[in-house]
């Protein structure tokens, strides 16, 4: 797992985001998420951030203001820690963002959008549980790009899911409970325009 977020921070290193013009590329980064709550019935547990990792392809359609859709795949990961209870949630998803942006000053541009998720599998450590409610949602996505010249630049953005989405379990030793898998991330991606 190290040798695969490796190669991906090396891809994202030589990849960035903000091209100034319309074309196709790739891109890459890391995810810092903090899922929804884990609820116990009594007890009610916040998850802790920890990093994960997306990588995909982007087209950007216009100049000073521009629509960029992406496809991207996007492994999340966070932690439950309890007095009694401590788990692990990862989550894989494909996710379909549509964002509109604005070129402000030179290379600075501000993008924001609705994003379109699938969840693909998630996992709860030693818990076994239904799957999500549902496995398409949607959230929204806005934050901030630069440009590093033609074709490399870098964006920091904030993810937030807007649909309910839980997964009930039954569990011998926690009970019955729900886990909300609505991501809120910060994304830092890179990327390359190729095309």
């Amino acid at each position: 797992m190290k040798k695969v977020v490796f190669i991906i921070c090396l891809l994202a290193g030589l990849t960035a985001f903000g091209q100034s013009n319309s074309g196709f590329g790739i891109k890459g980064g890391l995810n810092f998420n903090n899922s929804g709550d884990l609820d116990l019935g009594e007890i009610n547990l916040s998850a802790d951030t920890k990093a994960g990792y997306h990588i995909g392809f982007w087209g950007k359609f216009g100049h000073d203001f521009y629509i960029r859709p992406e496809l991207v795949y996007t492994h999340i990961n966070s932690k439950y820690e309890g007095s009694f209870f401590s788990a692990d949630f990862d989550m894989q998803k494909i996710d379909l963002p549509v964002l509109v942006g604005l070129r402000l000053i030179g290379p600075l541009h501000i993008f924001g959008g609705p994003a379109f998720q699938y969840v693909l599998n998630s996992d709860l450590d030693n818990v076994t549980y239904e799957d999500v409610e549902n496995d398409f949602s949607v959230g929204l996505n806005f934050g901030v790009g630069l440009n590093l010249g033609d074709k490399l630049g870098v964006d920091l953005r904030y993810e937030r899911g807007l649909s309910n989405n839980e997964a009930q379990f039954a569990d011998d030793v926690l009970g019955s409970g729900r886990v909300d898998t609505r991501p809120n991330q910060f994304i830092l991606s890179v990327s390359l325009d190729v095309f």
